[in-house]
């Protein structure tokens, strides 16, 4: 293995018909438009020193970390959406639309994309925390007095929702390519921590499935919090919701936490097991992708490994920014 692959670990998310990266200093997104090219989009991350010193600190990063990334990550998802919609709609009909662009990603825009990023993540995980209380209070709540036991089915019951969400929306044509792109980012990802040149042959050779990988954590959230939960009894409804709201950042970052150690320990013989939930789950939430899939994969990443290393060379360089985006090349 490289040494630049034992110290730098990089992350992604799968987007429509693409894949964005993150880097040390820009997230790229590269997506395969409708005539087979592939476009950029090239943010530079302007991180707060705040954020970046909260970043180091354990437990506390998991939560900053995951809000950070669901509101940067709605930025280049949205890039991915109107790139598709732009591209079934007729050529006339598209300069109509561009002619009404004045000025593109302005500071609002920005402000609330990102916030519906953060929100669209917050009520997500509301949502899959308490429903899952509601049914089981339903359906079990006069049958027995132990609220360990009841947290025990509660988790069930929401592992299953889960699962079946997951499988439902992957029977869908969109999703399920969506599923074959995360695939490919995994694999590439994989690729390059082997030290292996990054071509299609040698991703294709890779697992789709990773230790550090979104899934993982969803799965980690919901085995954990049975544990933390029980850590604190509760004697009524109203307490146990209490409970659940309150604890659930407690949950996001102790998940974080694990997510890391599990990472850390894959190669280590018995204790690899411990993330293997997370690889489960990954089953469904990733597919094997086409070589075409896996070159969009490469081009984002190499891209963004290009930009990096031109910020290394050249920190606070100016960078050319159109509409507080990096332009978009074309390749």
């Amino acid at each position: 293995m490289s040494e630049q692959s034992k110290t730098v670990s990089y992350g992604g998310q799968a987007v429509i018909e693409g894949v964005m990266f993150g880097g040390k200093h820009v997230n790229v997104t590269a997506v395969r438009r409708k005539n087979q090219e592939i476009t950029f989009l090239e943010v530079p991350r302007e991180d707060k020193p705040w954020v970046g010193k909260l970043r180091k600190i354990p437990f506390l990063r998991g939560i900053v970390s995951i809000i950070d990334a669901s509101a940067k990550g709605t930025k280049h998802l949205n890039y991915s959406a109107e790139s598709y919609a732009d591209d079934e709609v007729e050529p006339e009909e598209r300069a109509k639309q561009k002619q009404k662009e004045e000025s593109g990603w302005s500071l609002g825009m920005i402000i609330g994309v990102a916030a519906v990023g953060v929100l669209s993540f917050l009520v997500g995980k509301l949502v899959l925390t308490l429903v899952p209380v509601f049914l089981e209070n339903f359906i079990f709540g006069k049958m027995f007095d132990n609220y360990i036991l009841h947290n025990l089915i509660e988790g069930g019951i929401k592992l299953l929702l889960l699962l079946v969400y997951l499988w439902g929306i992957s029977q869908t044509p969109v999703i399920k390519r969506l599923f074959q792109y995360h695939g490919a980012e995994h694999k590439v990802i994989s690729t390059y921590e082997a030290g292996e040149e990054l071509t299609v042959a040698n991703v294709q050779k890779h697992s789709r499935l990773h230790y550090r990988c979104g899934s993982s954590f969803m799965m980690l959230t919901i085995v954990l919090g049975v544990l933390i939960y029980s850590l604190v009894p509760w004697d009524n409804m109203t307490q146990r919701v209490l409970q659940r709201i309150i604890l659930l950042p407690v949950v996001i970052a102790i998940s974080f936490e694990f997510l890391k150690l599990t990472n850390a320990l894959r190669d280590v013989p018995v204790l690899r097991y411990l993330g293997y939930p997370g690889l489960w789950l990954q089953l469904l939430t990733t597919k094997e992708p086409k070589d075409d899939q896996v070159e969009v994969s490469i081009a984002s990443f190499n891209r963004m490994l290009e930009l990096d290393a031109q910020m290394e060379k050249a920190p606070g360089a100016e960078q050319p920014v159109r509409n507080g985006v990096l332009d978009p090349l074309k390749g």
